[in-house]
């Protein structure tokens, strides 16, 4: 039985997983599987859970959208970030604590844009003492 290679994209890392045999994903139009020898495709994927069977194993991909390209048995995904783990309870582990991190990191940013406006209105303040 022929396979699927798979080729996982982000915007820092490539991975390729060879032997594939079925691709499980959703689009707008709902959720569908690919198979070794499938037509040509091309769709986006919604943010969510996709999964794919190697002879192991299903394995598991959690992604915030994706552009999926089928050609040739080659399954091209194109995303900003995945999260891939056979697991899928060590894959909303990694996901709660990715939250946590970026809810911290937005509330630095938020406290750091505070500092930057107070110090600008008070340097205007300052300005119009000096013009009066």
């Amino acid at each position: 039985m022929s396979a699927i290679t798979l080729q996982l994209q982000d915007a820092t890392r490539t991975e390729t997983i060879a032997g594939v045999h079925s691709f499980q994903g959703r689009d707008a139009s709902g959720s569908f599987t690919l198979w070794p020898g499938h037509i040509r495709m091309m769709t986006v994927l919604e943010f969510g859970l996709a999964r794919f069977r190697t002879d192991s194993a299903w394995e598991y991909l959690a992604l915030p959208g994706a552009v999926l390209y089928f050609v040739r048995d080659t399954l091209y995904l194109s995303t900003r970030r995945y999260v891939h783990d056979p697991d899928p309870e060590r894959i909303a582990d990694v996901l709660e604590r990715r939250l946590r991190e970026e809810e911290v990191q937005l509330m630095e940013i938020r406290e750091s844009l505070r500092k930057m406006e107070e110090g600008m209105f008070k340097r205007l303040w300052q300005l119009g003492r000096r013009r009066a």
